[in-house]
């Protein structure tokens, strides 16, 4: 009986110690440097938001934070990397819309956007643009589709990969506009975009900022953006439902497909460390130098709660959903 009362004692004290090491942890933290996990390639949009983010929220944080992209499979390698880290609060995951996307893409997913994950917070909110070659004949939305509907499965769109909000985008915008363009899905942006520039690929749905410079330098023809209202790094462009107003029947009217850049912790990341982050973030885009780059590059910065951001993803899994369902998006 002794022994196993002395045996129960340091259990309990192995428990406790471990308690006040978490503690601890928590309350120190961080005392090392942050890893960023962005799960698509480097010189896409996910790739330069998390870049133009990192400095400013290391500053706040008293860290380093070391981007590490991780792409393939439409984001899922990188989340699913992030999901199977250890949850203290030094690997967070940087990532965009298609994480409440690829759940009704994908039968089956190494990992559960919501069982797996802590939200931490919402950092901006992003429109792709449909960009076009110089080449490609069509100037504008109403051209675009004349020439689609005149040769059907002749003309195609980059985007970064199967699932992402550019993918979407994309077949909302061919299912309200009757037209048939093949899909050819990338591992990022920066890919999507070079061939693009290169003319192996037609057209490309991007986010602003991974095409945001090469409009500017007219190497690619920018059409519109997906948005419900223009973007204020290129306020000269129409959104897609305007540009497409002057169609019979305006099948483009309410058509929006923003998408989002978020961060994410994996399940277990102790909650005053998640609230720590989210609280930097906030404070970081808060800075009007921060908040003026992001605009420039057409983000608008956010600073969600952590609750705020999972009832934002929760709204976002069920909009998505309806959307891939009436798009007949599938996997590609």
């Amino acid at each position: 009986m002794a022994w196993g009362r002395v045996a129960a004692l340091l259990f309990l004290s192995v428990l406790l110690g471990a308690g006040s090491a978490l503690a601890q942890d928590a309350k120190d933290y961080p005392n090392k440097p942050i890893r960023f996990i962005v799960p698509y390639p480097p010189a896409g949009g996910t790739d330069i938001v998390a870049r133009i983010i990192g400095d400013p929220l290391a500053a706040v944080l008293g860290q380093p934070i070391v981007i590490e992209n991780r792409g393939g499979a439409g984001g899922n390698v990188g989340t699913d990397v992030a999901a199977k880290s250890a949850p203290d609060g030094y690997t967070v995951l940087f990532t965009l819309s298609s994480h409440t996307i690829n759940p009704k893409l994908y039968e089956k997913l190494p990992f559960d956007v919501e069982r797996d994950f802590v939200p931490i917070s919402l950092a901006a909110l992003v429109p792709q643009i449909l960009v076009a070659n110089p080449s490609m004949p069509a100037n504008n939305i109403t051209e675009l589709i004349a020439l689609a509907k005149r040769e059907p499965g002749k003309l195609n769109y980059a985007s970064v990969g199967t699932g992402s909000p550019a993918h979407i985008a994309g077949e909302l915008f061919k299912l309200k506009a009757g037209i048939d363009i093949v899909h050819i899905p990338y591992k990022g942006g920066g890919p999507a975009v070079t061939d693009t520039l290169g003319g192996q690929v037609q057209l490309a749905f991007v986010s602003i900022p991974a095409a945001l410079q090469y409009v500017k330098a007219g190497k690619l023809k920018a059409l519109a953006v997906t948005s419900s209202q223009r973007s204020q790094a290129l306020p000269e462009l129409p959104t897609i439902a305007e540009a497409g107003a002057s169609l019979p029947g305006q099948p483009l009217k309410n058509y929006e497909a923003s998408s989002w850049f978020g961060l994410l912790a994996p399940a277990g990341t102790p909650a005053d460390v998640v609230q720590r982050v989210q609280q930097a973030t906030a404070q970081a885009l808060a800075a009007p130098a921060l908040k003026e780059r992001l605009l420039s590059q057409g983000a608008i910065p956010s600073g969600m709660t952590s609750a705020e951001f999972g009832k934002f993803i929760g709204a976002e899994t069920k909009k998505w959903a309806q959307v891939v369902k009436a798009s007949g998006a599938t996997v590609d």
